[in-house]
């Protein structure tokens, strides 16, 4: 009788863990696992050096965002390669909510550009598109330029005499000239810089005639005079600049660019803690003096749902795939 009784015991004893292993798994995809998230600091790695545009947002955004989730929030600067360096280290990081990126428009212009060391819509998950900015396209005063049409006059009475600075080669400055160039039949000369600040020193002082610039760091240069603005290359005027026309309203209907910012994470992090991170940075961009203070820099504020920043980098990745392969555009 005392055999028998002991027979089923170890079914019940394999029968237990795999009861408990199941359990621990649906926990782990639960709302419960993402209110866990985080349980220690979150390393927020920013795709550009310290100082630009980029690494301001993340500097306004990172102390509001760690208070909401009761953890630091430490940005980590790791530029280089348009951003792909950064990339590279989130896109092979783990996929546990503690590594997250802020990265910028070269997200979906590196894929067309550059040989990347991952997949940019394999390997980074979306969460939130931050801001966008429209660039201005300015011009020193001194030059014989006065407007859009004239610009595309004179590029196509002398082609290549022209000259436009950038950033350096696959910058967001570069691309903007690229597809003004194409869209209007013209041909301009790239002169890249290392930089937007040597950039913009030069135009200033006569050296390059053009430059589709960042409207934050430019705006004060404008207001000063010491450079002419001649349109912001967004679909709408600038609130920053309300008298100043859009590229597409002065002259070369349907142009539209932006440097933008959003944020990413590992694909394979977990759903529930994807979501709770977008929440929190929405809320975090409402914030009267967060959203004040990015509208400063010349930003239009969103706050994205994952979603919606998928559905908007397929469409920036597929626009500069096209412009780079029809103009040939390539970066070593």
């Amino acid at each position: 009788m005392t055999n028998e009784i002991s027979r089923p015991r170890p079914r019940l004893i394999r029968v237990i863990p795999l009861a408990l292993a199941g359990a621990a798994l649906l926990l782990a995809g639960s709302p419960a696992h993402a209110d866990a998230w985080p349980s220690k600091p979150v390393r927020m790695v920013v795709s550009y050096p310290p100082g630009g545009t980029v690494d301001a947002v993340a500097r306004i955004i990172a102390p509001r965002l760690s208070a909401r989730l009761g953890q630091p929030v430490v940005i980590d600067n790791r530029g280089g390669a348009g951003g792909a360096i950064g990339g590279d280290l989130v896109a092979k990081s783990a996929p546990d909510g503690y590594t997250v990126m802020l990265d910028a428009s070269n997200h979906a212009q590196n894929p067309a550009l550059r040989k990347m060391p991952f997949d940019t819509l394999r390997d980074l998950a979306p969460v939130s598109l931050l801001v966008r900015v429209p660039n201005v396209l300015v011009v020193n005063p001194s030059a014989p330029i006065k407007s859009v049409p004239d610009l595309i006059a004179q590029a196509k009475a002398k082609p290549g005499g022209i000259n436009y600075a950038s950033s350096g080669n696959g910058s967001a400055q570069h691309l903007a000239g690229e597809l003004f160039a194409s869209m209007a039949g013209v041909q301009i000369t790239h002169v890249a810089y290392k930089g937007g600040g040597p950039a913009l020193t030069d135009v200033m002082s006569g050296h390059v005639p053009v430059f589709f610039a960042s409207l934050a760091s430019s705006l004060p240069f404008i207001q000063g005079g010491k450079l002419r603005a001649l349109a912001v290359t967004g679909k709408a005027r600038s609130p920053a600049l309300p008298q100043l026309p859009t590229v597409s309203e002065a002259g070369l209907p349907g142009y539209e660019v932006y440097e933008w910012n959003a944020v990413f994470v590992p694909a394979g992090t977990p759903a529930p803690v994807v979501e709770r991170l977008s929440k929190e940075v929405a809320a975090t961009l409402r914030e009267p003096e967060v959203r004040t203070r990015l509208e400063a820099l010349g930003a239009e504020v969103i706050g994205s749902s994952p979603a919606e920043l998928d559905s908007f980098r397929r469409a920036e990745i597929a626009k500069w795939t096209r412009l780079a392969k029809d103009n040939k555009i390539q970066v070593d």
